[in-house]
C-alpha cells in the first residue's frame, strides 16, 4: 500500500548575497520523475523508478540524520557537479554563478 498524503522533500537556492532577506528569490531543481510543477505531465516508466527520484520519497519520511546522503547531494548542486546535475530534470543555475 502505499501513503494517503505524499511529504516531499524540495531542494532550493538562492543568488541572494543573504539568504534570509525576504526578498530573496529561491529556485527550485526539478527532478526527472518526482512530482513538483503541477503543469508538468507526470513522468510515467512503469515498472521502473529513477532511483534518485524513489529516494527522495523516501527521505521524506526520516530527517536529514537518517538520510545524510540528501547533505552530500546539496553539496554536490552546489558546487554544480555536471555528474550530479545530469540526475536532475532543471538546473535553475545553469549558465550562472552557483548558488
Amino acid at each position: 500500500s502505499i501513503t494517503k498524503e505524499r511529504t516531499e522533500v524540495i531542494l532550493q537556492g538562492t543568488s541572494s548575497l543573504d539568504p534570509k532577506d525576504p526578498t530573496a528569490v529561491w529556485e527550485e531543481f526539478e527532478f526527472k520523475c518526482k512530482p513538483g510543477d503541477l503543469r508538468r505531465r507526470p513522468c510515467l516508466i512503469s515498472p521502473y523508478h529513477y532511483r534518485l527520484d524513489w529516494l527522495m520519497w523516501f527521505a521524506a519520511f526520516q530527517t536529514y540524520e537518517q538520510n545524510e546522503w540528501i547533505i552530500h547531494l546539496a553539496g554536490k548542486l552546489l558546487a554544480q557537479e555536471e555528474e550530479t546535475l545530469s540526475l536532475l530534470a532543471t538546473n535553475p543555475f545553469a549558465g550562472r554563478d552557483p548558488p
